[in-house]
């Protein structure tokens, strides 16, 4: 097997390669190493095109290929959002049509610049000591209720985080998401770094209800075993709570390595790929391509149609940085 090149974010692209040698792909992959890494793995293996891997949060590779400009020597950006996409959607070619039509319209770029290769939903994460099912809300707006205080995670840095919020912005609009978000810092949530604290400390007792996506409870439970004291709420309804968003991946307009840049891209919506994020990876995603079930208990897109907020993810980008920017405003970030 051969051994991918990996970098960090914080690095520059040397010493190995200086950003692709001449048929080296270079991917700039928000996707953290130990979910995506099989994945490049097995793209060498079956093309035979050696890839480069710089991985880093989705939002900091945003702004690193922005910050590039058209001296970027990333290939493809491998984003955990759409938000992190659409943010450099003036950097990113059209994709060709075959790979668009492999995906609904509804996870994929309007222009088609991007395309979702695995879908999330937004979830409550509950502790099965503390709550049963009926006891955890049925919408995130309850979350503000005195009840909750001190019994909330949240990891407002994340951007699984961020996305939600800008759903709820273009769903309720920014005053009634202001409001909230007010609301539930005043009711003392616990900070996270990330997703996967927040799950763990529902199963220990440190929070009863988190703010995740779904497969984070099988990442928990991976670690700890399946008898974990947690399990996973899908609201009802359009809460923003109920928001299915995607990770998706896109080529760089003039990437130097085109031709392998939209096999890569085709690559992860083959059906060996899709099954890959229901039967072999750790988080248990939802096949974004039709004809593939997701892992037991995780429902598949037709069954979470018709929930959560109707907004189209290809507008996340232009509103990021006015979602940032809230949060900012609001003392979740600084």
């Amino acid at each position: 097997m051969k051994k991918l090149c990996v970098l960090v974010a914080v690095a520059a692209l040397t010493g190995c390669g200086g950003g692709g040698g001449e048929d080296t792909l270079v991917v700039y992959s928000g996707r953290e190493e130990e979910l995506v890494a099989p994945l490049f793995e097995r793209f060498e293996e079956e093309t035979g095109i050696d890839v480069e891997v710089r991985y880093g949060d989705s939002a900091e590779l945003a702004a690193t290929i922005a910050e590039e400009g058209d001296n970027s020597p990333a290939d493809v950006f491998f984003a955990q959002d759409p938000g992190s996409l659409g943010s450099v959607d003036g950097q990113l070619a059209v994709l060709p049509e075959g790979v668009l039509q492999r995906v609904d319209k509804r996870f994929r770029d309007a222009d088609g610049r991007w395309v979702g290769t695995s879908g999330r939903a937004r979830v409550i994460v509950y502790s099965t000591e503390e709550l049963t099912e009926d006891e955890v809300p049925d919408s995130v707006f309850d979350l503000t209720d005195a009840k909750w205080k001190g019994k909330v995670g949240i990891a407002p840095t994340n951007a699984s985080f961020q996305a939600f919020v800008t759903a709820m912005r273009l769903d309720v609009g920014e005053e009634r998401t202001r409001r909230w978000l007010e609301d539930l810092k005043a009711n003392n949530p616990k900070f996270y770094e990330k997703n996967t604290p927040v799950v763990e400390a529902a199963a220990s007792g440190e929070i009863q209800l988190g703010l995740v996506n779904h497969y984070y409870l099988y990442l928990v439970k991976e670690e700890l075993g399946d008898d974990a004291p947690i399990a996973n709420k899908y609201l009802p309804g359009e809460d923003p709570g109920a928001l299915v968003s995607v990770a998706g991946a896109g080529v760089l307009e003039g990437a130097e390595h085109e031709d392998a840049a939209e096999q890569f891209v085709q690559f992860l919506l083959e059906r060996d790929q899709q099954r890959f994020y229901t039967e072999e990876a750790e988080e248990a995603e939802i096949p974004l391509v039709e004809g593939i079930r997701p892992r037991a208990g995780v429902p598949s897109l037709a069954e979470l149609a018709g929930r959560g907020p109707n907004v189209d993810l290809s507008s996340f980008g232009a509103e990021l940085e006015r979602t940032l920017e809230l949060l900012n405003e609001t003392g979740y970030t600084s």
